[in-house]
């Protein structure tokens, strides 16, 4: 069973536009199974996103089978923190529905650094 099939019909996100490539992102990394590109509404210096090519709605809605595809997502995440030169920290952040402030129903995490962290962080 893929993925897709598993989270059943999925609505269309902007993420999935960016991912078919007919919206326009600032991307710095692509590999067969994730895509990271810089957030339009920075909250942070250096702010990017890493989100799976199949449309995950929300982190908990993930199924165990997931473990792979979510590991893939946290190396990818350090290694670009790594490649915009992320040395002194970074924060890793991921939403989850309405009351987590999820805006876009496509699993991402965000990636955010160069600055001072806060905490708590909201």
């Amino acid at each position: 069973m893929g993925i897709v099939k598993k989270y059943g019909s999925p609505a269309p996100t902007i993420f999935n536009k960016v991912i078919d490539k007919s919206i326009a992102a600032d991307v710095i990394y692509e590999d067969e199974k994730c895509l990271a590109f810089r957030d339009i509404n920075p909250q942070a210096p250096i702010h990017f996103l890493v989100i799976p090519k199949v449309p995950i709605p929300r982190m908990s809605e993930v199924k165990d089978d997931d473990a792979e595809l979510l590991g893939h997502l946290l190396v990818v995440a350090k290694n670009v923190a790594k490649q915009e030169s992320l040395h002194k920290g970074y924060r890793l952040v991921i939403n989850d529905g309405k009351h987590g402030a999820q805006s876009v129903y496509h699993l991402h995490i965000h990636v955010l650094g160069g600055r001072q962290m806060t905490w708590p962080p909201g």
